[in-house]
């Protein structure tokens, strides 16, 4: 097991409540909040694979639970919210996880396709943080947590939905960050880049792994992200280090969403530079010679 930079201990005391954490990014979040002192709670649809999901944590020592439930219906969101108190006696961190997605042409996406999207990823956001909001608060020492992406900084092909979804849950990160910070509860975000072994990249980029020629031209770090980058950053956000973070998404995705196809090959760049250099000297020169001479 990698050796963290964190203190194992640094969120000792700490309880958090993690939608999608059964799989991906949302477990390992999950698994580090908790190898980090921290108990935990993960929310989901399926109840046999959130089981799973919870005796791995347990496997690692972590006390951990699960609550079935669906972000998109309040009465669930605030079920999860009283279940984690419940068992734990508080809330310091929700970590908003859960995400819907699929490959799509804007022209051919179906409404009901196109709602779907918003409804788990936006419309859960906002279920899961208001409803949380009194647990939150109440701890004096909060923090919220939106998983994101950058998809939507520009444009990304097939992903409308998506990036529609995710752009209003930057807005609401900035937006509830600014209303929530006299309640003691600071709101950021996580936008990963290319993560690999994640439900989200097979279904998006079959066959895409994370040793794929692909990460080596795009990815200016030359690697595909892994789960334990964003849960690392996660861990960051939610504890001291990270206590006057708030209104900001943090983009953990190795600079990638800064590429762009180079207009000269690298290599090239310096005999250019310098023919450059010399023709413009020369140039100089002439224009020099060609000058008329003053008469005194």
């Amino acid at each position: 097991m990698a050796t963290s930079p964190f203190k194992d201990d640094c969120l000792k005391g700490r309880v958090a409540l993690i939608t999608g954490g059964g799989s991906g990014i949302g477990f390992e979040i999950a698994r580090q909040i908790g190898l980090h002192g921290g108990k935990v709670v993960i929310m989901g649809r399926r109840a046999k694979f959130l089981q799973e999901a919870v005796d791995a944590l347990k496997r690692d020592e972590i006390d951990a639970d699960c609550y079935v439930g669906d972000v998109r219906i309040r009465e669930s969101a605030k079920g999860a919210v009283d279940f984690t108190v419940g068992k734990f006696g508080k809330l310091n961190v929700l970590v908003n996880g859960a995400a819907g997605n699929f490959l799509a042409n804007a022209h051919e996406l179906a409404l009901k396709g196109f709602k779907t999207v918003l409804e788990i990823d936006t419309v859960g956001v906002f279920n899961m943080s208001t409803a949380a909001f009194p647990a939150l608060a109440a701890s004096g020492d909060a923090a919220v947590i939106n998983i994101s992406m950058t998809l939507h900084y520009g444009a990304t092909w097939f992903q409308a939905h998506a990036c529609a979804a995710k752009a209003a849950i930057d807005a609401l990160t900035r937006s509830l960050a600014l209303e929530w910070g006299a309640h003691g509860i600071r709101v950021a975000g996580i936008a990963p880049g290319a993560i690999a072994d994640t439900p989200g990249m097979a279904k998006l980029t079959p066959g895409l792994s994370a040793g794929a020629d692909w990460a080596k031209e795009r990815v200016p770090l030359g690697r595909m992200g892994a789960t334990r980058d964003i849960a690392l950053a996660a861990v960051y956000l939610c504890s001291g280090a990270g206590a006057y973070v708030s209104g900001h998404t943090l983009v953990v995705d190795g600079a990638e969403w800064l590429w762009r196809a180079p207009a000269v090959a690298p290599r090239e760049v310096s005999a250019l530079s310098r023919a450059a250099e010399r023709g413009s000297r020369a140039m100089g020169v002439q224009q020099q010679q060609q000058q008329p001479k003053s008469k005194l």
